[in-house]
């Protein structure tokens, strides 16, 4: 079985290319011989990482954070039967993992937890997560500045910014649930993310100016 590659982060979405298409290779070939329960330990271990960082970021709330990542593994394993590979199974898993967020976001006890404002714990989570050359002071202030926008933005960076998605992948994985997932929907859910996308740079550029943070040029996607 391939065994996929890592970068520095552990993660799979940042690595290269070509690893990522043997990992989308292997688990296609577990889907067509119906091995969905090692298809599910592959994705794990391929893309758990990343899904995790992406929930914790956007709910900013640890607890939060692990049942939807508990609900996105339950519903990876049970909706896996059924994935058509219209699109590539990360950005399937993605989907599945926003759903689960959004799920949570709206239930009850979500409402009353402060969401928009980070957990006390999570500058510490950030500082043991990465290797100490990547702990500089401006990713930091870049990351606060992340950090000070709704869930749908900071997940909207995320999907193009960290894991470099294209548009129309990304439009899948924001799309509503009864929202229509043909090519010229996709193109049109594609152009108005873009536009969001554009707007939300133009925000964190004055943030970045308002609160002296210089590099925002990464943006720039």
């Amino acid at each position: 079985m391939i065994s996929p590659t890592t970068d520095v982060d552990g993660a799979m979405g940042a690595g290269p290319p070509a690893a990522r298409e043997q990992v989308e290779a292997q688990l296609h070939v577990l889907c067509q011989r119906e091995e969905y329960g090692l298809a599910v330990e592959l994705a794990m271990r391929a893309y758990g990482p990343e899904i995790r960082r992406l929930m914790t970021s956007v709910l900013h709330h640890p607890e939060l954070a692990k049942d939807a990542f508990s609900l996105f593994s339950e519903n990876l394993l049970k909706g896996l039967p059924g994935f058509r590979w219209e699109s590539s199974f990360r950005t399937w898993a993605y989907r599945l993992a926003r759903n689960a967020c959004y799920h949570q976001l709206h239930m009850p006890a979500a409402r009353e937890q402060p969401v928009s404002e980070p957990a006390a714990n999570e500058p510490q989570r950030h500082r043991t997560d990465t290797h100490p050359w990547q702990r500089t002071a401006v990713k930091e202030r870049f990351r606060a500045l992340r950090e000070q926008l709704e869930p749908h933005e900071r997940m909207l960076l995320m999907l193009r910014v960290d894991q470099r998605l294209p548009w129309t992948e990304i439009a899948r994985v924001m799309a509503e649930p009864d929202e229509p997932v043909t090519r010229d929907a996709l193109n049109r859910r594609a152009t108005a993310l873009r536009q969001q996308f554009q707007r939300v740079k133009t925000r964190l550029r004055a943030l970045a100016i308002e609160q002296g943070v210089i590099s925002v040029e990464k943006l720039d996607a």
